[in-house]
């Protein structure tokens, strides 16, 4: 018998998960949507830097939901 705090059987069209991160710097990521199209930001991004000032390539691209950066950064 499932503890019915765990019983997940009635809930229908929900997904149970944490933040997404970037999987380069591990930095927290917003969740946008423009135009029907869903992607994930850095927090902030400064002139190539996230938000704890460290310099990383993918500070200003998009993310999908893995924390992937959708453009190759150079």
């Amino acid at each position: 018998m499932t503890y019915p705090v765990f019983e997940t059987n009635g809930i229908s069209g929900r997904t149970i998960g944490g933040p997404v991160t970037c999987s380069a710097c591990g930095c927290r990521l917003e969740h946008t949507t423009s135009n029907g199209i869903t992607a994930w930001y850095h927090f902030a991004p400064m002139g190539g830097r996230d938000a704890r000032g460290c310099k990383v390539g993918c500070a200003n691209e998009a993310h999908d939901a893995h924390g992937h950066a959708l453009v190759a950064s150079a």
